[in-house]
């Protein structure tokens, strides 16, 4: 564990003259041209805090994941189950500890947030949605906790696009809480912790139903499959599967659609399960059966609507799916570890039956494709259908993440990378496709 700090100065003269180019190799990856773009914008945003704060601060750098849902799409806030992966998009931060109860986080492109965590202790409903928000809560997360607590300086850029369905939000929050546990606990609050005190601010201060898995899949690292049967304690069953070395491309495609006025959207789907799962005598749906739900159809189609019911419908179906899809990549890391390719053939075709299924339910029970505010843009459903097209049978693909406008999802063989990746810049714009790999490392300190 490194308790110990470099001045803002010599930290940049040491990424300028590679004295920490391993550092960023283990988490980046050996590749030449990405050590260079790392390299520079880690030294960019140690540049800014100098302009910020000074030289001589004492500083640390951190960086967390990006993540990408893999399957079980809205079903961990009714304590459902998933499998996610921390991905190569990240936020990184360099912070430096105050000697007062003042946050201050210079964000690249947002500019300077100011919270005094000794007043800011209770949420406030004319800052949900803002990004103090989440500082506090996640201060009071800690606080609550019995976890110090103390004010920083700090800069953070992040290349996990906002709004990509890559949860920029909860890396926010991750990283605001890894800067906690390492400038203030010694590094040792472990990640899950942090992802749950995360998934708290997003609730409780920034107005956010979200469910845990953002936060846990962007603070874990790799393929994980996760279990909120107990939210406070989820079971989390690491996947080392090398999608890569299987000759597929995880893409993720932002379609650039509008999310202003979608926070009710989201909103409903817990709402609307919870919902139903009351009117069968539980909290949340985990804690009913399908079974009861099918036999109580009529009450709640005539109480509820046939929405919500369409919705309960599909996390049970869902929650099957995460089972068998973490059955195929288990089955697909024997295989390949064994070299049997037929094996591991069939395991992938097993796991992207999976994918296809989820897609088609989340579009067709689930109703999350696109928002019936605005029916004339439906840039995931045009998405959706040129994958259709471009794959052919082949690969996988479905929506991502929360859903009604942002981005899909697809598994695509080497081989036609460059053609999916052209259609859909073409059409959604350049640089639209984003080509992804897996990241074993979620949330850290690097230096």
């Amino acid at each position: 564990m490194n308790n110990t700090y470099t001045t803002a100065e010599v930290l940049l003269r040491g990424i300028q003259n590679g004295t920490y180019d391993e550092q960023f190799k283990g988490l980046y990856g050996d590749s030449e041209a990405t050590l260079t773009f790392q390299k520079e914008r880690y030294s960019k945003l140690i540049s800014t805090f100098i302009d910020q704060f000074g030289a001589s601060r004492e500083c640390a750098l951190f960086s967390v994941a990006g993540r990408s849902e893999l399957s079980g799409n809205h079903t961990d806030h009714n304590h459902g189950c998933v499998i996610a992966a921390s991905i190569s998009l990240d936020i990184i931060a360099i912070a430096s500890p105050r000697n007062d109860s003042q946050i201050c986080i210079h964000s690249e492109g947002f500019g300077m947030n100011r919270v005094d965590i000794s007043t800011y202790t209770q949420p406030v409903e004319k800052k949900f949605g803002t990004s103090a928000a989440l500082v506090a809560g996640v201060c009071v997360g800690f606080a609550d906790r019995g976890y110090a607590i103390g004010g920083f300086d700090a800069c953070t850029t992040s290349n996990v696009l906002k709004g990509s369905g890559l949860s920029s939000s909860a890396a926010f929050e991750d990283m605001v809480g890894t800067i906690l546990s390492h400038l203030y606990n010694g590094g040792g609050v472990d990640n899950v912790t942090i992802s749950m005190i995360s998934q708290f601010a997003e609730n409780k201060f920034f107005g956010k139903p979200c469910g845990l898995m953002d936060q846990v899949a962007c603070a874990y690292g790799g393929i994980v499959a996760i279990d909120f049967a107990d939210p406070t304690t989820p079971v989390i069953a690491p996947l080392p599967f090398d999608m890569s070395n299987a000759g597929y491309h995880l893409c993720i495609v932002d379609t650039g659609g509008n999310h202003a006025d979608l926070t009710d959207d989201y909103a409903a789907v817990p709402a609307e399960m919870k919902a139903v799962a009351k009117a069968l005598g539980g909290d949340v749906l985990r804690n009913v059966g399908e079974d009861e739900l099918i036999a109580a159809l009529p009450t709640v189609r005539r109480e509820l609507g046939d929405r919500a019911a369409l919705r309960a419908l599909h996390f049970f179906g869902e929650n099957r799916r995460v089972a068998d899809q973490k059955a195929a990549l288990t089955a697909a890391i024997e295989a390949q570890k064994a070299g049997d390719e037929a094996a591991l053939n069939a395991a992938l075709d097993e796991y992207f039956g999976g994918v296809l299924a989820s897609g088609r339910s989340s579009f067709c029970y689930l109703q999350n494709v696109y928002t019936t505010k605005n029916i004339a843009e439906q840039g995931l459903s045009l998405a959706l259908c040129l994958a259709e097209k471009i794959l052919n049978g082949e690969g996988a693909f479905r929506v991502h993440g929360g859903g009604f406008a942002g981005t899909i999802q697809a598994y695509v063989p080497t081989a036609l990378v460059d053609s999916f990746k052209a259609t859909m810049d073409a059409v959604f714009g350049e640089g639209a496709c984003a080509d992804l790999t897996i990241r074993l490392v979620g949330a850290c300190r690097l230096i």
